[in-house]
């Protein structure tokens, strides 16, 4: 037979609230993420959201590998809704984060997958978002990392925002 993944889902998550989707593989915790983030539409019901959308669903996506991870920052902080005057004051904030040094100007393909999440992180959690939405791509940094960027969770629930995190446990 058919499955559904994600089938007779609802939820209201408010301004300062952090939804945890924890579930084993193929439970449908990213295929959710994905609805939130209108890469995948639902077959029915509805999604609303309100405000700004920073996004990590997968590990590198939206970087191109032949660009320099900081062309990558521009790209991907204006596929998140980030103006270039927004990114250009916030660049050194964005760089400082990530903390992947000079290889910032090398070609994203040579990047490890923990340079990868560390620049998408950074652009995500430098974009000031209302909502975040952040899939297991944080188990790939090492634990200072890691604890850095729920530091930043932990600031942005503080201001306002609205968090959703996928991970296995």
């Amino acid at each position: 037979g058919e499955f559904w993944p994600v089938d007779d889902v609802s939820f209201e998550l408010r301004r300062g609230e952090c939804l945890g989707l924890i579930g084993p593989n193929g439970a449908g915790k990213s295929t959710l993420l994905k609805m939130l983030n209108g890469l995948i539409k639902p077959d029915r019901g509805r999604i609303e959201m309100r405000g700004r959308i920073g996004a990590l669903i997968e590990l590198g996506a939206g970087f191109h590998p032949l660009l320099s991870g900081r062309e990558n920052v521009y790209v991907n902080a204006a596929v998140l809704g980030m103006a270039k005057r927004e990114v250009d004051r916030r660049l050194d904030a964005i760089l400082d984060f990530a903390e992947i040094g000079d290889a910032i100007d090398a070609p994203v393909r040579t990047y490890s997958s923990g340079m990868r999440v560390r620049l998408g992180f950074a652009v995500a959690a430098h974009l000031e978002p209302d909502i975040l939405l952040v899939d297991e791509v944080l188990a790939v940094g090492d634990v200072r990392f890691r604890m850095k960027c729920y530091s930043v969770i932990t600031a942005l629930l503080l201001r306002g925002a609205a968090i959703v995190l996928v991970t296995h446990n």
